[in-house]
C-alpha cells in the first residue's frame, strides 16, 4: 500500500464516519483532488451512460468513486488518463498479501471498498461498499458495522429480504445476502452513495454481490470453516 492511498483512505475515513455533517461528502469528492484525477461536475440530464458510453469505462468510473447513484450536481472524480481503464490499477489494496492457505475477503470502511483474496494471497476482484453509518435516526442510536475476524455462515439468493428493516415491517432487498456475524450481512444493493449510509450491514453493487456469493463465497460445511470476512476499522 502507497503512503498517498494511506493518507487518502485517513483524510475519507474522518469526512465518511461523520454522518451528521449538513452536507454528505463523497468519495469522489476528495479523490478528485489528486494530482491523477480531474474533477468532473454532472449536469442535469447526465447519466452514466451518457457519460460513458464504453460499459468497461463506466464500470471503472463507478468504483472508482464508490457509487452505483448519480444525480445532478454531484462531483466525479475521473482520471487524466484515457481509456481503457484497467481495474486494478485503480484498487485500494495491495496485489498481493501474505498467503494464509484460504479465501479471504477484505472489508474496508476508510476506503469504502472490499477486495477478495485467494488462498495464495492474490487480489483477484475488489469493489465499492458502503458501511454502517454513525448515527441511525430510526434506531436512535449508533449503527457501524462491527469490526474484526469473522466467517460467512449463511447465504441466501437474489430474492433475500430484510427481517428487520423497514422498523416495524422487514422487507427490504437484501440480494445475494451473506451473512458474516449475527444480523450482519453483505449484500447487493443499488444504493451504494460513495459514504457510509447503511444501519450496519456492508451495501455492494448487486453484480459483486452475486459474483461474491455465487462465485467466491464458501459455506461451513466438513472440511471448512465458511469463507473468512475481515473487517478494518474506520480509521485505518
Amino acid at each position: 500500500m502507497s503512503m498517498r492511498i494511506v493518507l487518502l483512505s485517513a483524510i475519507v475515513s474522518i469526512l465518511f464516519i461523520d454522518q451528521g455533517m449538513a452536507k454528505r461528502v463523497r468519495y469522489g469528492e476528495v479523490l478528485c483532488s489528486q494530482s491523477r484525477y480531474e474533477c468532473l461536475l454532472v449536469k442535469k440530464g447526465d447519466t452514466w451512460r451518457s457519460l460513458w458510453p464504453d460499459s468497461q469505462a463506466r464500470g471503472v468510473i463507478q468504483r472508482i468513486n464508490r457509487m452505483n447513484v448519480l444525480r445532478s450536481g454531484m462531483t466525479l472524480a475521473v482520471p487524466k488518463s484515457t481509456p481503457p481503464y484497467r481495474l486494478m490499477d485503480y484498487a485500494p489494496f495491495p496485489r498481493r498479501r501474505t498467503a494464509v492457505g484460504e479465501k479471504m475477503i477484505i472489508m474496508s470502511p476508510a476506503r469504502l471498498a472490499w477486495a477478495a483474496y485467494d488462498p495464495e494471497g492474490n487480489l483477484i476482484r475488489w469493489g465499492p461498499a458502503s458501511f454502517g453509518k454513525r448515527h441511525c435516526p430510526d434506531l436512535k442510536r449508533g449503527c457501524l458495522t462491527v469490526r474484526g475476524n469473522y466467517r460467512i455462515f449463511h447465504k441466501g439468493s437474489r430474492r433475500c429480504v430484510s427481517s428487520k428493516f423497514p422498523l416495524g415491517r422487514g422487507g427490504a432487498p437484501m440480494p445475494y445476502c451473506m451473512f458474516f456475524y449475527r444480523g450482519y450481512a453483505i449484500h447487493g444493493s443499488p444504493q451504494v452513495p460513495g459514504y457510509h449510509a447503511s444501519h450496519g450491514c456492508v451495501r455492494v453493487f448487486n453484480q459483486d454481490a452475486r459474483w461474491l456469493n455465487e462465485v467466491f463465497v464458501d459455506l461451513p460445511r466438513k472440511g471448512s470453516k465458511g469463507t473468512k470476512v475481515i473487517v478494518y476499522p474506520y480509521h485505518e
